[in-house]
């Protein structure tokens, strides 16, 4: 049964910083493409970033583009999401994703994490 595991996320100030992990398991981690989603409230869910399989191929939103930084450690079966120079519009509950293929259409899913920004 493959299960993704959020870190805890929080409540942090404009301009601060956080660092999300997602743990994985019941999967081969290597074999999968790993993503970042978040959906902020009365939206529709959206795609952050984006790794593939090896690491060495990055996808990210425009929005968060040279902020967020996306990255995994096959070895540990993790992927992490560094979130710089946040902004309340970057407020939303964050999930983990994982598919054999792409970054836009995931197979599963984290249960997903609060980031909230504040003024």
């Amino acid at each position: 049964q493959v299960q993704l595991v959020e870190s805890a996320g929080g409540l942090v100030q404009a301009g601060g910083s956080l660092k999300l992990s997602c743990a994985a398991s019941g999967l081969t981690f290597s074999n999968y493409v790993m993503g970042w989603f978040r959906q902020a409230p009365g939206k529709e869910r959206e795609f952050v970033a984006g790794i593939a399989w090896r690491g060495g191929i990055t996808n990210y939103a425009d929005s968060v583009k040279g902020r967020f930084t996306i990255s995994r450690d096959n070895a540990k079966n993790l992927v992490y999401l560094q979130m710089n120079s946040l902004k309340p519009e970057d407020t939303a509950v964050y999930y983990c994703a994982a598919d054999l293929k792409t970054f836009t259409t995931p197979h599963y899913w984290g249960q997903g994490t609060q980031v909230t920004v504040s003024e």
